[in-house]
């Protein structure tokens, strides 16, 4: 079309970078961060963002770097996820929970140029540093974050760095590193996996945008916000509200640790209006001491993800002033790809109708172009009966640009020009779509599927079960049989036998777990069940018959 022009007039690649400028100069006098005695306004977010990414530049760090963390929810963490950017880098946050041997592998994978490291995971970082040193790799600069009322006392190498001093070595008049395109890879997640073959998720600085738009959209959040960090900040950029917070002038409150007191502590002293969580921090909230509970200022919007929230725990926690939501995403969709959108008619459905609302998986968020349940070899989409599985499948501009050095898993993701979730849905008359199982957790029992999370539920409707997670144990007549793994709550008694026939009350026999083992359940630093070793552990069992 003649008379049209693209220039620096009316064109700037998106990055989430440029909310914090914005911040600076719209909520500058606004609290930015809250970490116990630690407070900061946005324009000192702003300052200490710019010295620190010019204190990285001095580090030698340059445009397509990789910068690694290993820390919990503390200001550094949420300055890092600016910073890092900012110098033109690409941030990687690395679980809190792996060990040495994990932390090496992908600092070696990564090839990261500088990794820093809170003071409670020092020795983790240092012994990940002795796994390298040994084949003969130059570990990466380290950089120590003391805790904030001790600033010096985590320093015992020459060779480290201190967090505050690095930082004010840095200019406040840094010229930012703009990404060059919107497809700059701004971040890399690695997703639970192998030692042996670790998949980083790469984020570009457009995804990064545009997500931490949607994502705030889905938690309803309005201008200045105040958001208490119960999200680690590793796990998918903080399903990308770490930059979609600086969009809305809001405030951090930062928690080092996830406990039900410091939650209605933290709550109740800075009035917080949003939270998130997977469904095993609202079991814990619920499940709290009545001494670490407290009445609640005002309804408080919690966000969780993952396997849908048992009714029972739906309605405690609404009971205690929670309102709560319900997304749906992966790590290689950021975090959030589809969230379930109230409609006030369901707010006159009888309780157990509203919780299965609730319950689902709902429709993709702005961000996306379209999310669909599809048959994975045909592609076809499946009927909108409620009843018919297909694999869920995304598509659109939040969709990871791929795993890193791993172009043959990325072109697998990416068959049919989807990205295939690898879990299982329905797809129900009015387009919503509700997730029976992860693809690799369905349960094949004579020739019949079994949804461990319709077998969940059940079990959470038991009053002495606290936490419940059901894999396939190997049958020599039936193929596989139901096997749950069960934590009770203290003070409760219960046989094995007393399970089994609670869910035959509620299920088809065939469905009913044939057999229960009380123990912990393992999970990920996110709460999520790591059923991978609970399949282990019935595998080991053998043969029931």
């Amino acid at each position: 079309m003649e008379g049209l022009m693209r220039s620096s007039a009316n064109y700037v690649p998106l990055s989430p970078i440029s909310f914090l400028k914005r911040s600076a100069k719209v909520f500058g006098d606004r609290t930015s961060v809250i970490y116990g005695s630690v407070k900061y306004t946005w324009e000192e977010t702003h300052a200490r963002c710019l010295k620190l990414a010019s204190a990285l530049a001095h580090l030698g760090i340059s445009r397509g770097d990789i910068v690694a963390t290993l820390a919990p929810n503390i200001p550094a963490m949420q300055e890092l996820h600016f910073a890092v950017p900012m110098a033109g880098a690409i941030l990687c946050t690395l679980n809190t929970r792996h060990d040495s041997a994990m932390i090496s592998v992908l600092l070696r994978h990564s090839e990261a140029k500088v990794i820093f490291v809170d003071y409670q995971f020092l020795q983790v970082a240092r012994g990940a540093f002795d796994l390298l040193e040994s084949e003969h790799i130059k570990p990466p600069i380290l950089v120590v974050i003391p805790e904030s009322d001790n600033a010096s006392s985590s320093i015992d190498n020459s060779n480290a760095h201190e967090y505050e001093s690095l930082l004010e070595s840095g200019n406040c008049n840094f010229s930012i590193k703009w990404p060059k395109t919107e497809w700059d890879p701004i971040s890399v997640n690695y997703t639970s996996g192998t030692t042996s073959r670790p998949k980083g998720v790469v984020y570009n600085h457009r995804g990064a945008y545009l997500n931490a738009i949607a994502t705030f959209l889905i938690h309803g959040m309005a201008s200045m916000p105040i958001y208490l960090w119960t999200v680690p900040m590793f796990h998918c950029n903080a399903w990308c509200l770490v930059w979609g917070l600086a969009a809305l002038g809001g405030t951090n409150v930062c928690l080092r640790r996830v406990l039900p007191k410091d939650i209605f502590d933290n709550i109740v002293l800075h009035k917080v209006t949003h939270m998130g969580g997977a469904p095993t921090v609202l079991n814990m909230i619920v499940n709290s001491l009545p001494s670490d509970q407290k009445q609640l200022p005002h309804k408080v919007d919690i966000m969780t993800g993952g396997s849908p929230p048992p009714p029972q725990i739906l309605f405690k926690i609404e009971e205690l002033g929670f309102r709560v939501s319900h997304l749906y995403g992966l790590t290689e969709t950021y975090g959030p790809g589809t969230s379930c959108i109230w409609r006030p008619e369901w707010d006159s459905l009888p309780p157990d109708e509203r919780a299965k609302q609730k319950a689902r998986q709902g429709v993709q968020h702005l961000g996306l172009e379209e999310v669909d349940v599809k048959e994975p070899v045909t592609m076809d989409s499946v009927l909108a009966d409620g009843k018919t599985i297909g694999e869920i499948m995304f598509r659109g501009n939040t969709v990871m640009s791929g795993y890193l050095k791993d172009l043959r898993a990325t072109e697998a993701a990416f068959e049919g020009g989807w990205f295939r979730s690898g879990d299982l849905a329905v797809k129900h008359p009015d387009g919503y779509i509700e997730v029976k199982d992860r693809l690799k957790d369905v349960i094949i029992s004579g020739g019949e599927n079994i949804s461990s999370v319709e077998v969940e539920t059940v079990l959470f409707c038991h009053p002495g079960i606290l936490e419940a997670a059901v894999v396939a144990r190997p049958d020599n007549h039936w193929g596989q049989t139901p096997c749950a793994f069960v934590k009770l709550k203290e003070g409760f008694k219960v046989e094995a036998e007393e399970i089994i026939k609670f869910c035959r009350d509620k299920l088809p026999h065939y469905m009913a777990p044939r057999t229960v083992i009380f123990e912990d359940l393992p999970k990920t630093s996110t709460g999520k069940v790591q059923k991978f070793i609970l399949r282990e552990k019935a595998k080991a069992l053998g043969s029931l018959f």
